[in-house]
């Protein structure tokens, strides 16, 4: 369903472009208060004369003078602004995600002012727990409107360090960017960000950044100021372009506008999250709930679940009769593989088609043959494919896959945020939930906003996940346990872990087609239970994860959606400690960046019920793995409620562990929803 335009103003419609006459009421003051069902948030909105507002957390200021204003054909909606009136709504309820991706019951609890200006436009501000949000919206004669800017000035009410993912002076990119903190005050004049910047304030939360409900508009970007703010900017509306090879697609042309919409519309919503703790940063699901409902009525099919990849492993098997490539039997051993482990899917990445056509098959591939050993098997196939490959043959690619049974698609090298991009988001999503298709995106990062909306989105990339390892030393332990923090606020993360052949960084080397990742073998199991994506790969090759049957037992059981996430530890940026629960198990997940430590976890969160015991099955770093990173401990022992662990973590290390229930009914709803906030 749509999100809903309600005004109060429709008599001032006629007068766009007049000063206002007002009629009515006589104006309220020009100063509205909105505080956090909990009291702790409090936002104060003003027109003095430009529309402002205030953020305050327990009485210390977070943001303040923070400014907003929308240029909707060369007319500024928000300067000068006149309040003529205000309604106020709250809600308490709770969603049940088609895709459970921290827990299958969502609290959505909210205090609400829409705030009517004169002149045909209004700006809605929530105020959640864990943030507040606002949004223009407007109600304009004109069907259709140019937005040549919008004011978004992020203020900070003191000079602040931020995780800032700065992508340089192009908005041509992956999205793939560390989060290295700087001052506000010291980021690079023009370099911009994409999204979250998660800035740690003086007064003590952290404040996230972000964007939601993205449609018909390009993705906000950000910028420094040269002082304690952080500015929105957008990437233009592209008017020519030109294709290099069969994917990098740039603007060589762009306009003095930023989108073509419509005149009556909600905008995107500016998202202000605040994280009390570092913990708060992973369980907030302030994005999704910002989300307009599923346009998608039926969910059922929808069936996320991990994935046996070929490209990060470059498709490397040993002991075969066969010569590994992008050929039939290369594929049917990795059907195999996933049929031997109740892997849900497999995926043929780049090379199954010949580059620029997706209805031409490369020769050494038999797909019907393939598809129908995988039915056999149980085992779905997705495919992946460049992006504008899949938007020049939308409609008989989409038929083709169809008629195939391909489950899903994994969607490529975007690498733009404008309107014409954001809009393919939609209607891929679309068409492919028609066909009851999901969709993993990558080459960007906006569909992480799009999950609620389009849940049949199960992952997404727009992240430096482990790919980089076959080129780089860049996705090292200390980004990963920064990233649970930044780009996994927005949504699924498709980091694709899961590296058999792990490094110390003395031992680290690139090797594009036998990558190897840094950090321990724990590091990587302990991922699976971090991160997360409803869509998760399986990056190694089957036959090194054949020769580790161990580490399968573990991956093979751990699941990719959750029924409830708890963090018993966190600092950005150097160690996390998450535990999720599935059904009656649940699952603990341990990493540290490059320093050695020592970690307590507490399982008060276990049943205590009668007749309930707890077996936990354990992989911690070796003795040696500082010096052999792949090796590790295997452990089995009885533990309960009051059961205090100490974990020790190897630097680039980590810690994971399945805890099983006997005694006690196998079905989520028996230990009841997670309690509200």
């Amino acid at each position: 369903m749509r999100a809903l335009v309600h005004f109060t103003f429709a008599g001032l419609l006629a007068l766009w472009g007049a000063p206002p006459r007002l009629t009515g009421p006589a104006p309220q003051a020009q100063t509205v208060r909105l505080t956090s069902p909990s009291g702790h948030l409090a936002v104060v909105v003003r027109a003095a004369p430009d529309l402002a507002y205030d953020v305050t957390y327990k009485g210390k200021p977070l943001l303040t003078d923070a400014r907003l204003s929308l240029d909707v054909d060369h007319r500024r909606l928000g300067i000068d602004a006149r309040m003529v009136d205000s309604k106020r709504r709250n809600v308490d309820g709770r969603i049940a995600p088609p895709v459970a991706l921290k827990s299958d019951t969502l609290v959505e609890k909210y205090n609400e002012v829409h705030v009517d200006c004169a002149g045909g436009y209004a700006v809605t501000f929530r105020a959640y727990d864990d943030g507040i949000a606002y949004r223009f919206e407007t109600a304009l004669e004109a069907p259709q409107v140019k937005v040549f800017g919008e004011e978004a000035l992020f203020r900070f009410a003191a000079d602040a360090p931020v995780f800032y993912p700065n992508e340089g002076k192009t908005f041509f990119s992956h999205n793939e960017q560390h989060y290295k903190p700087v001052n506000l005050s010291r980021i690079p004049e023009g370099e911009m960000a994409t999204l979250p910047a998660v800035v740690a304030t003086a007064a003590g939360p952290k404040v996230a950044i972000a964007e939601a409900d993205v449609e018909g508009y390009p993705g906000l970007w950000l910028n420094g100021t040269g002082g304690a703010a952080l500015a929105a900017t957008f990437p233009p509306y592209p008017l020519e372009q030109k294709a290099s090879r069969d994917r990098d697609v740039k603007v060589t042309r762009a306009a003095d506008y930023i989108a073509v919409t419509s005149g009556t519309r909600a905008y995107p919503w500016r998202v202000v999250g605040v994280a009390p703790t570092d913990a708060d940063l992973i369980t907030s699901s302030l994005v999704y709930l910002l989300q307009r409902p599923s346009e998608l009525v039926d969910t059922s099919w929808i069936k996320p679940g991990k994935v046996a990849w070929d490209w990060w492993n470059d498709r490397n098997l040993t002991g075969v009769a066969f010569k590994p490539g992008i050929n039939t039997e290369t594929y049917k051993f990795f059907i195999d593989f996933a049929a031997r482990y109740g892997i849900e899917y497999i995926i043929l990445d780049e090379g199954w088609y010949k580059t620029g056509n997706l209805m031409q098959v490369a020769p050494g591939l038999d797909m019907p043959a393939l598809l129908a050993y995988a039915r056999a098997k149980n085992v779905g196939v997705i495919l992946w494919a460049v992006w504008k490959t899949l938007s020049d043959q939308f409609e008989p690619a989409l038929a083709q896959f169809q008629a195939w049974g391909i489950k899903g698609l994994k969607v490529d090298f975007m690498q733009r945020d404008d309107q014409p991009v954001i809009d393919f988001y939609h209607r891929v999503a679309r068409e492919l939930g028609k066909r009851k298709m999901m969709v993993d995106f990558h080459g960007g990062q906006r569909p992480a906003l799009m999950t609620r909306t389009w849940p049949n989105i199960v992952s997404t990339e727009g992240v430096k996940g482990m790919e980089h390892l076959k080129w780089s030393d860049a996705s090292d332990p200390e980004h990963n346990v920064t990233l649970p923090f930044t780009r996994m606020f927005l949504g699924p993360m498709d980091y694709t872990p899961g590296a058999m052949l792990n490094a110390t960084r003395s031992q680290f080397k690139v090797v594009f087609k036998q990558p190897m990742s840094l950090g321990t073998r724990c590091h990587q199991l302990a991922m699976y239970v971090v991160y997360e994506s409803p869509l998760q790969m399986l990056a190694d090759s089957p036959t090194n994860y054949l020769r580790e049957p161990e580490s399968m037992e573990f991956l093979r059981a751990v699941p990719t959606v959750w029924d409830e996430t708890r963090v018993l530890a966190a600092r950005i940026g150097d160690y996390v400690v998450v535990a999720r629960r599935k059904g009656p198990d649940w699952f603990v997940g341990a990493m540290t960046d490059w320093t050695g430590r020592e970690l307590d976890v507490d399982l008060s969160f276990l049943s205590d019920a009668p007749g309930i015991t707890w077996n936990m099955v354990a992989f911690a770093d070796g003795a040696d793995a500082e010096r052999t990173a792949s090796h590790y401990a295997r452990t089995s022992e009885a533990v309960s409620k009051k059961t205090r662990l100490k974990i020790k973590l190897a630097p680039g290390g980590g810690w994971a562990a399945r805890i099983s229930a006997a005694g006690l009914p196998r079905a989520a709803e028996t230990l009841g929803a997670p309690k509200a906030p």
